[in-house]
């Protein structure tokens, strides 16, 4: 067989012992002939003798070769390939004075030879400390090159063991090194022992000069080191040095001169060595002294010299970073001054600290979820990296790969924070990245939206309406309305039958449309509202929107006009504003279609309005419109199909569209929007002016309106939802349900599933039903850690401590009712002087209540809004109340801590706004064996089941790795108190105690005042810092509307006894004659009333006169005992009028509180007597939590505003000559306390 194998022939032929050993298969496919073989003379032959039918003898195939023929026979072995080959390098240009990466024609192995010359001088410099100058010159004239360095050159001396001059055993012998002993660590290039050698064999002359101690040694080799002459050595006085010169054999790498490419090249490896020779060098290049004087100097002949970051890590490494030009991944290394242009496990070692680093920044700056990969930080980084390796090792003699383990390396590259830091600072690599794996994402996504091109129909949408004209010639002039929702969808598709299907398309949103400012492109690209749209439209994430060349020229946005229907607006002009800013700014592409809010039909005759404004003005310019029919539309799905025909027949009427005025649109988009800029949509809310709107019935509205003035609202009524106001300590939902309570009065049981329809009905909620009902669950709990005075009585199983109150029966099997403390807090004498808010023509909750006592603080607060959130403990309403005593007898205000009803534990100040809560525990003693932990109360807010399920993770059969262990874990809990026994070995509670019990046992939990946020009195949102600064705003508005409320008072009494005794005098008078009425017009009777100054009641306006609660009275009334009655009772209005003028707002406050804080202390006490009970084993009276409900289950009216009118004038005045005065004064005291308090309308949409 024939083998190429010249290695591994030599290796057969030098070791005896293995030539048995099978040849290796040649390449390709091999033919073997069958031969016979003789044996003469112990060699082996065939038939023809000495002779193979190939025509080659055995000593020919079978050869051995010195070492030096082989280097120069497989020379890729030892310096690379003697082939030209063609690179994309950096090279120097000499011309330009530069680095610049282009693609040259170089042999590795002529670049090699001269770079083992370079690295010898290189590493000198690590050896001599005193070394400090290199002198290359590259000659293309003589075709010559030589490296000069300075410093300790090689002894001159003989060898004893050689017998041959050092320099001549060094450049003229093979495998002849100084570094063959690994167990010294060295830091130079050489290894091996072949280096400078294989320059000498590669040249057609060779010359090595070195001086040092008083004698200049000077040798020559030619013809490949085949040659050589005698060493001449002579005196010398100068500096010490080593000098290289040698003639490459040319003809050997297929050149006959020095070429351009192989130069440049060269001549950028002589400034490798300038840049990482430790600034302790000066090197030059043809005579001229070179500018680089550092690595940083040397890097920046690569990169543009600004954005990048330098720094010394340890005494043997040098890393410098910069942002890539583009061209992905680069890296210029050195290992001991050797260039390693494929890098190894020294670049791997620094990049990957680097890479994950950068990959995490850019994930947070990306937003959560990113799809930020290595490989995309790694595609903009450019790292240069000189680093000192204790004997390194490198995948081939030409060493441009290292392969020496990092463990190994003799030192270890930890990259600093403070550098990571800098990166992200100087270099820009992070958004860099950001937009790298961007752009890739856009691409795919771009794939996913493709349409399949203009004028061709969308599929796989099966809900889009398409126009006729989409994606065609007019594909301009169409339209594509975006509605809300699938009703919206067939109203609009109603409205196609009038104006046709040609230019306009429908495509129903499911809800509201994702933010996609605050998610990552993938999210975008999973999203299939998102892609839908932007296949309809015929768009391109990558590309600028253009109007001509989508399938849609523009968008009109079909939404309800309310508060989330302008969410859905701004989300769709976000979304577009993002991803296609051009498209606002050009105008004409984003459309809202307006539906009337109101309409007035008297007739044939129909009105429409668009904002409550306009219809509150032409109610009042109509005098109330009388005799018209008044229809508020809620949602676009009130409107009939026969209205969306109208609607859209007068296009011009209802569409608005919008205008892009100036750069600041797009900054308020991105503010209202962007997640980094939550502080200013903080302020954004609180600038808002209540009563502001974007007028809907102008033809056009700019993007700056549209995000100040209505925009505004979700965000600000998304906050509200979850952040209580300072005055009643209500969300707008709770406030409701306490509106709906007082509205039916509700004193007996009713179904928690009834209330909450009671309260869709009655207070115009919008929500879902099942929240409502949690609302109503968590106004009635009662339990630790809920309520300190729950306003609703909780009859039936409304949670328990247990679970945290998650353990609720459903709302269809509990009930509810009023708590008797709650008209003491919320006193029925403030109803009056409340700001009522209107919704559809409904009044319905007031803009907050006023109760005696801050509740925000009695009962706390948590949630979370846009851009807020609050956490507010609870505090001792006893102790509330003490503290408005001083308030109001202007003393200074005491301290409060934060105080949960029925919690046996300590809350402990930390300071700062900070409090512990500590559960209580008990060391029992029960046996020599055992011993054990009583627990009986909890921190606040741990719930038992949840402490329960902790303990069971340190008992012995626990899966869980914990430091303690338990034997046993007994309960002896109810549903209101704690009681656990914790069995442990003395030893495991000697261990517990030198922990800590409380920690090991997590019998503790933290509580802050530093987030309590909630709604001032003006209805702004703002940051309280304690508990009395709450209280400061609260009183002095509390003690503000008890002025209110003495006034209205005032007035009340004193409408009520001019009444009566108008009724008085008006019998007075008829029994006396002096007044008649049988027999005798109205109007005249009505002129002698007037004559005799009775006050009017009630209305006046034709026919009616004023003087109705006089004329309508019985005949049966008429008497001198009910005169004297109504004396009577005029006389008593009088003395409680006097009385009030004389009660001061302060006393009329301290009198509510002293009445509320008798209620506090007894509904205390009887808690107290009940958990007692309970704890001795008795059962608890059913009073306590009983309901009061009938058969039906429905609550019967007791005195509630409900019907109030129309019970008045049903009341018969012979049983009760009072019972309908109210209805004649209702009129004048409307009209006093809408002085005093305006209302305020709610805006479906404004």
């Amino acid at each position: 067989p024939q083998t190429r194998g010249c290695n591994w022939l030599c290796a057969v032929v030098l070791s005896k012992s293995h030539q048995a050993q099978p040849m290796p298969p040649k390449r390709g496919v091999m033919k073997v002939k069958k031969v016979h073989l003789k044996s003469k003379g112990g060699e082996g032959g065939d038939e023809d003798g000495s002779k193979l039918k190939r025509g080659k003898t055995v000593e020919q195939i079978y050869q051995k070769k010195t070492q030096v023929e082989h280097i120069l026979l497989r020379p890729d072995t030892y310096v690379g390939s003697v082939e030209k080959q063609d690179d994309q390098l950096w090279v120097w240009n000499e011309d330009k004075e530069e680095m610049e990466s282009r693609k040259i024609s170089y042999v590795p192995a002529l670049y090699k030879i001269f770079d083992e010359i370079l690295v010898n001088a290189a590493d000198n410099l690590q050896r001599d400390k005193s070394m400090n100058a290199i002198k290359v010159e590259i000659d293309t004239k003589q075709k010559r090159i030589k490296v000069w360095n300075n410093g300790k050159g090689l002894p001159i001396q003989i060898h004893k063991t050689h017998k041959v001059y050092v320099p001549e055993l060094v450049f003229g012998h093979l495998l002849t090194s100084d570094n063959y002993d690994d167990s010294e660590k060295k830091v130079t290039g050489g290894r091996n022992g072949f280096g400078a050698k294989l320059t000498n064999i590669f040249s057609t002359r060779f010359i090595v000069e070195t001086a040092g101690k008083g004698k200049l040694y000077r040798q020559q080799w030619t013809s490949n080191m085949s040659r050589k002459n005698k060493p001449e050595i002579k005196k010398y006085s100068g500096e010490d040095f080593t000098s290289v010169e040698f003639w490459p054999d040319l003809e050997k790498f297929g050149m006959k001169e020095l070429e351009a490419d192989t130069v440049d090249f060269m001549r950028k490896r002589v400034y490798d060595v300038a840049g990482t020779s430790c600034e302790r060098c000066q090197v030059h290049l043809d005579g001229k002294k070179l500018s680089v004087k550092n690595f940083t100097d040397y890097c920046s002949l690569f990169h543009s010299g600004e954005g990048y970051v330098h720094a010394h890590i340890g005494k043997r490494w040098e890393v410098l970073v910069a942002r890539s030009d583009g061209d992905g991944f680069q890296h210029c290394s050195f290992v001991n001054a050797i260039s390693t242009p494929k890098g190894g496990t020294h670049v791997q070692h620094v990049v990957d600290q680097l890479v994950e680093a950068i990959q995490n920044k850019a994930k947070k700056e990306a937003g959560k979820g990113s799809e930020i990969k290595p490989v995309h930080v790694k595609n903009q980084l450019w790292v240069f990296i000189n680093c000192l390796i204790e004997n390194p090792a490198f995948s081939s003699q030409t060493k441009e790969q290292m392969t020496l383990k990092q463990s190994s390396f003799g030192s270890c590259c930890n990259v600093p924070k403070s550098f990571i830091d800098e990166v992200f600072e100087k270099t820009d690599i992070v958004n860099a990245v950001i937009s790298e794996a961007q752009a890739k994402m856009t691409a795919q996504m771009d794939k996913n939206a493709k349409s399949g091109g203009r004028g061709k129909r969308v599929l796989g949408i099966p809900k889009l309406e398409d126009a006729n004209e989409a994606g065609g010639k007019r594909a301009s002039e169409c339209t594509l309305i975006l509605t809300e929702g699938d009703s919206a969808k067939s109203l609009a598709v109603a409205g196609l039958g009038v104006i046709g299907r040609d230019r306009y398309g429908v495509f129903p949103l499911r809800g509201k449309l994702l933010n996609v400012r605050d998610v990552t492109q993938r999210q975008v690209a999973e999203n299939k509202e998102i892609m839908s749209i932007v296949k309809i439209l015929g768009l391109s994430f990558g590309q600028k929107g253009d109007q001509q060349k989508m399938r849609y020229g523009s968008v009109m946005i079909m939404a309800d006009q309310d508060y989330d229907g302008s969410h859905i607006k701004g989300l769709l002009i976000n979304f577009f504003h993002f991803w296609w800013p051009d498209l606002l700014k050009d105008g004409g592409f984003v459309k809202e279609f307006v539906t009337p809010i109101v309409k007035a039909t008297k007739g044939a005759e129909v009105v429409q309005f668009f904002t409550q404004t306009e219809y509150e003005a032409w109610k009042e310019k109509h005098a109330g419109a009388p005799g018209w029919s008044i229809k508020y539309y809620k949602g676009l799905g009130t409107s009939t199909a026969a209205e969306a025909k109208a609607y859209f027949g007068a296009m011009d009427d209802h569409r608005l569209d919008f205008e892009w005025k100036s750069k600041k649109d797009g900054e308020l988009i991105d503010m209202a929007f962007s997640k980094k800029r939550a502080d200013d949509r903080k302020q954004w809310m609180n600038q808002y002016e209540e009563g502001t709107f974007v007028d809907h019935s102008l033809p056009t509205v700019t993007y700056e309106d549209f995000v100040k003035m209505e925009l505004v609202q979700f965000s600000k009524y998304s906050v509200m939802r979850s952040v209580p106001s300072i005055m009643d300590g209500f969300k707008p939902t709770q406030r409701k349900v306490l509106f709906c309570c007082f509205k039916r009065n509700l004193r007996r049981d009713l179904k928690v599933a009834q209330l909450v329809g009671y309260v869709g009905e009655q207070s115009a909620y919008h929500h879902g039903e099942t929240s409502l009902a949690g609302t109503i669950i968590s106004m009635a709990q009662d339990f630790v850690g809920s309520n300190n005075l729950n306003l609703l009585v909780p009859s039936g199983q409304f949670g328990t401590r247990l679970q945290g109150g998650s353990d609720h029966a459903s709302a269809r099997y509990i009930y509810t009712r009023m708590s008797p403390i709650t008209r003491l807090i919320f006193s029925p004498l403030d109803d009056a002087v409340l700001t009522y808010l209107e919704e559809d023509g409904q009044t319905i909750e007031p803009r907050w209540y006023v109760p005696i006592l801050p509740m925000v603080l009695v009962n706390g607060a948590s949630g979370i809004g846009t851009g807020w959130s609050t956490d507010v403990p609870n505090y001792d309403p006893r102790v509330i109340i003490e503290n408005l005593r001083l308030w109001i007898g202007k003393k200074k205000m005491k301290p409060m801590r934060p105080w949960y009803r029925g919690f046996k534990g300590v809350v402990e100040p930390l300071g700062k706004g900070t409090y512990y809560t500590w559960g209580v525990f008990e060391e029992k003693d029960q046996t020599k064996v055992t011993t054990g932990l009583e627990i009986t109360e909890l921190p606040i807010r741990k719930w038992t089941q949840d402490y329960k399920e902790f303990l069971q993770t340190l008992l012995p059969n626990s899966d869980h790795k914990t430091k303690v262990r338990v034997e046993d874990v007994r309960e002896y809990h109810t549903e209101t108190n704690v009681h656990f026994m914790v069995k442990m070995t003395p030893e495991e509670l000697n261990k517990v105690k030198e922990m800590g019990i409380e920690h090991v046992f997590k019998l503790w939990s933290s509580i802050t005042e530093t987030n309590m946020v909630l709604f001032d009195h003006e209805g702004k949102i703002k940051r309280y810092k304690n508990p009395l600064e709450v209280l400061e705003e609260f009183a002095g508005v509390r003690l503000k509307y008890y002025d209110l409320r003495k006034k209205y008072l005032i007035d009340k009494l004193t409408l009520e006894r001019d009444l009566l005794s108008n009724r008085a005098r008006f019998i007075a008078m008829i029994i006396a004659k002096k007044l008649h009425i049988n027999n005798r017009k109205k109007a005249e009777v009505v002129k002698d009333l007037t004559k005799f100054k009775f006050k009017k009641f009630g209305d006046d306006k034709p026919p009616r006169t004023g003087f109705e609660y006089l004329l309508i009275m019985q005949i049966a009334s008429l008497t001198k005992e009910r005169k004297e009655e109504l004396e009577r009772m005029a006389k008593d209005k009088a003395a409680e009028l006097e009385k009030v003028k004389k009660t001061s707002i302060q006393q009329m406050w301290l009198t509510d509180l002293a009445r509320l804080e008798a209620a506090i202390d007894e509904l205390f006490a009887a808690a107290s007597a009940d958990a007692t009970a309970a704890g001795k084993g008795r059962k608890r009276k059913a009073e306590s939590r009983g309901r009061g409900r009938d058969d039906g289950g429905e609550e019967e009216g007791e005195g509630g505003e409900e019907g109030e009118e129309e019970a008045a004038a049903l009341v018969d005045p012979m049983d009760n000559p009072f019972g309908d005065v109210a209805r004649w004064t209702a009129g004048a005291l409307k009209s006093i306390t809408d002085g005093m308090t305006p209302a305020m309308k709610r805006r479906r949409q404004q």
